[in-house]
């Protein structure tokens, strides 16, 4: 991934693949995700809003032919295709700009979820290509 933020209720990415579509990426990194936020949110008790998730997560697959017990992502993307160097810059500053849009922190790498860490220098558990 070049660039990513994973907010509250979405997550913003900027990637490319020289082997897979972006279909494919999408499709792989939602089923991954899905099964172990479900299973993550199965396994720990202590989660004060456990049952209510798991019948959200239920009844979101039960509203959905296409799935077969849960969902937790939503069936559509917002792909951009970033075909300039403008494009690229502007979207990496939206993305990176969201938790301290939204109020959550002051600056860009504050925000624990985020690549603005490693562009900003900071160490974080993703290895990261910086987009120049």
């Amino acid at each position: 991934m070049n660039a990513w933020c994973i907010m509250t209720n979405h997550v913003h990415l900027i990637i490319r693949s020289e082997k897979n579509s972006l279909s494919d990426i999408m499709r792989d990194l939602k089923k991954f995700t899905s099964y172990q936020l479900y299973s993550t949110v199965q396994e720990h008790s202590q989660e004060s809003r456990k049952e209510w998730l798991i019948w959200m997560f239920e009844k979101a697959g039960k509203a959905n032919k296409n799935n077969k017990n849960f969902q937790i992502w939503q069936q559509h993307n917002q792909p951009v295709e970033l075909d300039s160097n403008e494009k690229i810059d502007q979207r990496l500053e939206y993305l990176h700009m969201n938790p301290v849009k939204a109020g959550y922190v002051m600056k860009p790498e504050d925000w624990v979820h985020t690549s603005a860490r490693q562009y900003a220098g900071l160490e974080d558990r993703l290895e990261l290509e910086l987009i120049e």
